[in-house]
C-alpha cells in the first residue's frame, strides 16, 4: 500500500541577488535602510530583513557556480525578473524613489500613473536589478510592513 503524501506548502523565503562587489552592495542596501541580519557572515554572504521575504546578497560568481549556471556573459539588459517595494501612496513612491537614488541608486523609470490605475516608477542597485517602487490597487502594505492582497 501506498502512502499518498501532501504536496509541501508553497513559500517564498529567500531572494538572492548575485552581486559584483559585495562592499558596495552591502554598503547600498545597508543605506537604503533594510536591517542586516547574521553579520558573522562578514562579507560572504548577507541577509537583510524586508518585513517578508528575506534579501540575499552573495558574490555573482559563487552564485552562479552555486546554481550551475554560466555567469559569463552577464546580462547588461532586462533579467525578466523585477523586486517591488510597494507603498501606501503616491508620495511614499516618490520619497522611495528619491530616497533610493539619494543613496547610489539609477533611476530606470521616473514614476508615473499606471495602466491599471496605480503609480510607479524604477530604480536600479549597482549591479543593476531592477527595483519597482509602487502603489497599486487591490495590495495593501499594513503597518507589520507586509503586503496583504485583497481577495
Amino acid at each position: 500500500m501506498v502512502k499518498e503524501l501532501h504536496p509541501p506548502v508553497p513559500r517564498l523565503t529567500v531572494i538572492t541577488l548575485g552581486v559584483s562587489d559585495i562592499r558596495a552592495s552591502i554598503a547600498f542596501y545597508d543605506a537604503l535602510g533594510f536591517a542586516r541580519r547574521l553579520k558573522a557572515t562578514g562579507e560572504a554572504v548577507a541577509f537583510y530583513d524586508t518585513g517578508g521575504p528575506v534579501l540575499a546578497l552573495y558574490p555573482w560568481d559563487q552564485l552562479s557556480a552555486d546554481a550551475t549556471l554560466p555567469d559569463r556573459p552577464r546580462p547588461s539588459t532586462f533579467r525578466g525578473i523585477t523586486i517591488a517595494w510597494n507603498c501606501r501612496t503616491r508620495e511614499e513612491v516618490d520619497a522611495v524613489l528619491a530616497f533610493a537614488l539619494g543613496r547610489g541608486a539609477k533611476l530606470v523609470k521616473a514614476a508615473h500613473e499606471t495602466h491599471y490605475g496605480g503609480y510607479s516608477g524604477y530604480f536600479a542597485d549597482p549591479d543593476g536589478h531592477p527595483w519597482e517602487v509602487v502603489v497599486a490597487p487591490g495590495i495593501e502594505v499594513g503597518e507589520d510592513r507586509r503586503v496583504h492582497l485583497a481577495e
